[in-house]
């Protein structure tokens, strides 16, 4: 479709589009599934029902134990917590800095789960709201074909 609706913009076909996808909560090797309800965090879950999932379920790349964690470091090319934040941080310094702190262990898994906890909080109320203004007025005019609606 892409390459269909370039021209009319004025821009060059694009020769290949790449696309990343989230993984399972579970980790990268699993997949996310509409009959595993915690596999993914869905766009109508509350902030309770967002929080349990991502502390009981989301996959992490932490050690076994506080201390060796402390010691070792976490390892973010596993880390689920740590893979989301990196589609919804936006300020990429700070992004740095958690997962420079993460692998070098004065970061712990709680912690960085809290912080992927309270980003997907606020982005999924967010969605909601903007979901919730939505009316039968607004959905016809977006449906209409006619152009000066």
């Amino acid at each position: 479709m892409t390459r269909d609706v370039a021209p009319r913009l004025g821009l060059p076909k694009p020769a290949l589009l790449h696309s990343t996808f989230l993984p399972a909560l579970q980790g990268a090797q699993t997949k996310m599934s509409s009959s595993e309800v915690n596999s993914a965090v869905e766009v109508n879950d509350t902030p309770n029902q967002i929080k349990k999932k991502i502390n009981k379920y989301a996959f992490s790349g932490g050690k076994v134990s506080v201390e060796e964690h402390r010691e070792c470091g976490g390892d973010t090319s596993v880390d689920v917590s740590y893979k989301y934040l990196t589609f919804f941080e936006e300020d990429d310094e700070k992004l740095a800095k958690i997962k420079s702190e993460y692998e070098s262990g004065a970061m712990l898994t709680g912690e960085l789960k809290k912080l992927l906890i309270e980003k997907l909080q606020g982005i999924v109320k967010e969605f909601q709201e903007r979901r919730a203004s939505i009316t039968e007025t607004t959905i016809t005019q977006f449906m209409s074909r006619d152009s000066n609606s």
